[in-house]
């Protein structure tokens, strides 16, 4: 997909606009007198926390059918591409092939998909001599200043693709032996046009912030089955995510002009009326960033890749086009995840400069207390794959404060967004552990 008039100059005016109404709403309410000035918070907390809450508690944490006899006859199948991008992945290629050439389905209905996008350490040459054992896998070259991204690189095999349904994987994507027996079932009997897979992390136990990342893969897929049980939105999170072709195809593919591939199909699957669902087990493994400076990077791009989609969808979200349900349901996740964190930074601001108090601290303790709540019931409702770490007070502690790091990225980003031009690059997560899959 090529850029269009929604990037560039378009972005960076929305992005400080985005930038100026946050500023205002969390400077405002100190100008008030103190017998008024902590109602707009109170009031957004109590709306924004009670469409957290009836996320939280309604989620439901659906699993696939792990019987022995599969709920869909096996020559009713569809026909599946597993499709992978890998840039400069030699650590993880032999392991990614073992893991994929595992999968059970019906003999001559499933083709797995490699790109080789530029590497420039050996993935290329393992992938070839991988192709030559393993006849079912196909790998393609693209050169490394093709474009595109990650995105780019995905457009490339879906040209070649033939299956009906495709998945999407990381290179350091780990699976059961029996995901597609129960995945594929669940997304043809639920209706969906895609289903995103739950992300477990395989090495919670290295350091306090890959167990935060572990939990927060929790919490994030409790809110958004929550989400799916209100009838609002559930989203891709690009590692482990079933596409049907078809629906990916009319919704214009991958695109090209976004930093985060995933956040910005999910908005365009559903501005064309497809559902995106959520399976909890099985799941699929990944590793977590390890370190600040890793998780800093990474979480600036979700941050603009998130940004990015709500700007350049927002007259369509907005729209009768979609459900009141799923407008409330996005205006809510929008003011939650995006702007509390700029206005809080804006309150802060302000307060320090007319030596007042912050105003926005019930809002902000209400979005914690309701975050703490979803990564307690993600620990405690039992999971297949890695042990998700308990939800201990200790645990829980770490994690919630572990999601103040929101409160400075998205502030940053944005300011960011407003002032600079965005060069797209694909920065992606290195990888290199080597860990068992877990059942």
């Amino acid at each position: 997909m090529s850029s269009n008039a929604t990037s560039g100059d378009h972005r960076r005016v929305k992005s400080a606009a985005f930038l100026f109404a946050c500023g205002c709403a969390g400077a405002a309410p100190h100008w008030l007198d103190s017998a008024r000035s902590l109602w707009p918070a109170i009031s957004l907390a109590l709306m924004l926390g009670g469409y957290g809450l009836r996320s939280v508690m309604r989620g439901q944490l659906t699993r696939g059918s792990s019987d022995s006899v599969p709920a869909i006859d096996p020559a009713k199948l569809p026909s599946l591409d597993v499709v992978v991008a890998a840039r400069d992945e030699e650590a993880v290629v032999p392991r990614l092939v073992e893991r994929l050439t595992s999968l059970r389905y019906p003999s001559g209905q499933l083709t797995t998909w490699v790109i080789d996008d530029g590497s420039l350490d050996r993935t290329s040459e393992l992938l070839d001599d991988l192709a030559s054992q393993h006849p079912g896998l196909n790998v393609i070259h693209r050169q490394r200043n093709a474009g595109g991204g990650k995105s780019g690189a995905l457009n490339t095999a879906l040209n070649r693709l033939k299956g009906e349904w495709l998945l999407v994987l990381d290179a350091d994507a780990q699976l059961q032996d029996d995901l597609l027996e129960r995945l594929v079932p669940y997304a043809l009997e639920g209706g969906w046009s895609a289903v995103q897979l739950r992300k477990a992390v395989i090495d919670a136990d290295r350091n306090w912030l890959t167990r935060s990342q572990a939990m927060e893969m929790a919490l994030d897929a409790v809110i958004q089955s929550g989400r799916l049980a209100n009838r609002g939105v559930a989203e891709l999170r690009g590692n482990g995510q079933l596409i049907k072709r078809s629906v990916l195809e009319s919704s214009g593919g991958f695109n090209e002009d976004t930093v985060t591939d995933d956040l910005d199909l999910s908005f365009r699957l559903l501005t064309h009326g497809a559902l995106v669902g959520l399976l909890w087990d099985p799941p699929v493994q990944e590793e977590a960033v390890p370190g600040l400076q890793a998780l800093w990077k990474q979480r600036q791009r979700w941050a603009e890749g998130g940004l990015q989609r709500f700007f350049d969808y927002w007259p369509v979200l907005t729209s009768a086009q979609l459900s009141l349900r799923q407008r409330l349901d996005l205006t809510a996740f929008f003011l939650l995840q995006y702007a509390l964190p700029v206005v809080s930074f804006a309150d802060l601001s302000t307060a320090l400069i007319t030596r007042s108090l912050p105003v926005y601290w019930p809002l902000s303790v209400v979005a914690f207390s309701v975050s703490g709540l979803a990564y307690w019931r993600g620990c405690r409702d039992g999971s297949e794959g890695p042990e998700i770490p308990s939800a201990s007070l200790a645990n829980l502690l770490v994690a919630i404060a572990y999601l103040g790091h929101w409160f400075v990225v998205i502030p940053w980003v944005t300011l960011r967004m407003s002032l600079l031009p965005k060069r797209l690059v694909w920065a992606k997560t290195s990888h290199g552990q080597e860990h068992p899959v877990q059942a």
